[in-house]
């Protein structure tokens, strides 16, 4: 779609989303090896907010395991199995985690 109100772009621009507090995040973390030749990837999903927190989110995730990752599609992946450790840090930082 195009438009040329400038209007309309100030809208879309400034809809980002607001970030929950972690204490209303119910986030869930699983293992998965669905596309990734056999490689087993850590999985957080269910975040609420802004991208930009969930890519701080996923920054240090990633550095307190050692390991690297990447954020796609609202989703955290750490490369490797990082269920407990990533559940006690959520935990830490008073995140809801199933």
């Amino acid at each position: 779609m195009y438009s040329t109100n400038p209007e309309l772009m100030k809208e879309l621009v400034h809809e980002e989303e607001e970030t929950l507090p972690p204490g209303q995040q119910k986030l869930k973390i699983k293992l998965d090896t669905k596309a990734r030749g056999g490689k087993v990837v850590t999985m957080i999903e269910g975040f609420v907010g802004a991208s930009a927190d969930l890519e701080t989110l996923g920054k240090m995730l990633k550095t307190k395991c050692g390991t690297g990752g990447s954020v796609k599609e609202g989703n955290i992946l750490i490369q490797g199995d990082y269920k407990n450790k990533v559940v006690q840090l959520l935990q830490q930082l008073q995140y809801k985690v199933s």
